[in-house]
């Protein structure tokens, strides 16, 4: 991809005046700009449309020059990378997986120096034009293999950040770390020369118990969800670092973040109940967790039963999810069922329950949407019940 002339006014005009045009229907069009690569342009047209909601610092900038879509669909939204700028300190950093630099342009707003260190030297390229447009001026661009890049650079660094890349996409949901690209628990004597601390990302797929069996010196982990979604885990791992592991579960939403700290392995002592007054589904970063114990000790409620993962109290809780006030609690049998819930219109969730949603709504008739909402689970004494339900949050 030539930069310079997808930086042409006119050239910069068409991207703008159809970022609401379908770009399949403009590929049908003679290029206006036979001097340049016309798919170029239209894939400028597609990413710029895919940066819209997730990067508008990016989008709203003049002159900014777009990678291929996939790098925009794969790269940290402004969101989580304003998340992860909050957990470094000190001066200095090289992301040794730089990509679209969306978190390094984070970075540098917390730290002196940023390094971003890209193999795709076109990708480099792309990334450090785009910072000197946005007037990051602390970031420095290097374009190679991030390994000789540390021994060139032979500096010690506060922090070293990376984003491993899975080398094998047919491995479906089997993900271990050692199957990245860089191996990162391969490479982490090495890491620990240059920095005291480094920073993991990976997606949301990785599984904890497993993530911790690779890594040592783990210090915390954070688990980021926006709007109910989770995007990624952080591994923040500190040299010689051995104390209890410290998880956070983030949830980030429009007007505020939810968050619910506990320590890893820690015992707790849960009180089981029968439905009471009010039920609470944690968000999704906590459900990722694995913190389910913890979070009724922290805020004083009763577990349903032990593989439900729905609470309930009397009194009503701020808690890090929805909230729903019970106005009726049902047996899942042929009777209760048939009076309460067939042929109605109900919002359905399964908790530790045999039957799936869709089959639910076919065997009882029940219609999608409304304001009830049901939760099909197992209470305390094993019995399968309904939970007739108003949403407060």
């Amino acid at each position: 991809m030539q930069i310079n002339p997808l930086l042409q006014k006119d050239i910069q005009d068409f991207i703008d005046y159809n970022l609401k045009t379908n770009v399949a229907d403009l590929a049908l069009q003679k290029n206006p700009f036979p001097n340049v690569n016309w798919i170029d342009i239209l894939n400028q047209i597609n990413a710029k449309q895919k940066a819209k909601s997730k990067l508008p610092t990016w989008f709203d900038a003049k002159n900014i020059i777009y990678p291929a879509k996939i790098s925009i669909e794969q790269t940290s939204s402004e969101k989580t990378a304003e998340y992860k700028s909050k957990l470094v300190s000190g001066e200095s950093l090289i992301d040794l997986t730089g990509g679209f630099g969306i978190d390094d342009y984070y970075f540098s707003k917390k730290l002196k120096e940023v390094i971003h260190c890209e193999i795709n030297e076109e990708l480099s390229q792309i990334v450090a034009h785009n910072f000197e447009q946005l007037m990051a001026k602390n970031i420095q661009c290097l374009a190679g293999d991030s390994y000789q890049m540390l021994q060139n650079l032979n500096q010690k660094l506060d922090w070293i950040y990376i984003d491993p890349s899975r080398r094998n996409e047919a491995k479906g949901k089997v993900f271990m770390l050692k199957d990245c690209l860089p191996n990162v628990p391969e490479y982490l004597d090495f890491y620990f020369e240059y920095a005291s601390n480094i920073m993991i990302k990976t997606a949301p797929i990785l599984d904890i118990t497993a993530g911790l069996l690779e890594l040592k010196n783990v210090k915390t982990i954070h688990i980021v969800a926006v709007e109910n979604e989770v995007k990624e885990l952080l591994w923040v791992l500190e040299k010689n670092y051995s104390q209890p592991i410290r998880i956070t579960a983030s949830n980030i939403l429009k007007n505020k973040t939810e968050e619910f700290s506990f320590d890893h392995d820690t015992e707790c002592l849960v009180n089981y109940s029968l439905p009471k007054k009010y039920i609470y589904e944690p968000n999704a970063a906590i459900m990722k967790s694995g913190g389910f114990d913890e979070i009724a000790m922290q805020f004083k409620i009763d577990k349903l039963q032990q593989h439900s993962h729905l609470y309930t109290s009397d009194t009503l809780q701020d808690f890090p999810g929805r909230i729903f006030e019970i106005q009726n609690c049902i047996g899942y049998n042929k009777t209760d069922m048939k009076q309460f819930m067939e042929n109605k219109k109900a919002n359905i969730t399964t908790r530790n329950f045999p039957d799936t949603v869709e089959n639910i709504r076919k065997k009882w008739k029940i219609a999608a949407g409304g304001n009830l909402y049901c939760f099909f689970t197992t209470d305390v004494n094993n019995n399968k019940i309904v939970l007739l339900c108003d949403k407060l949050k």
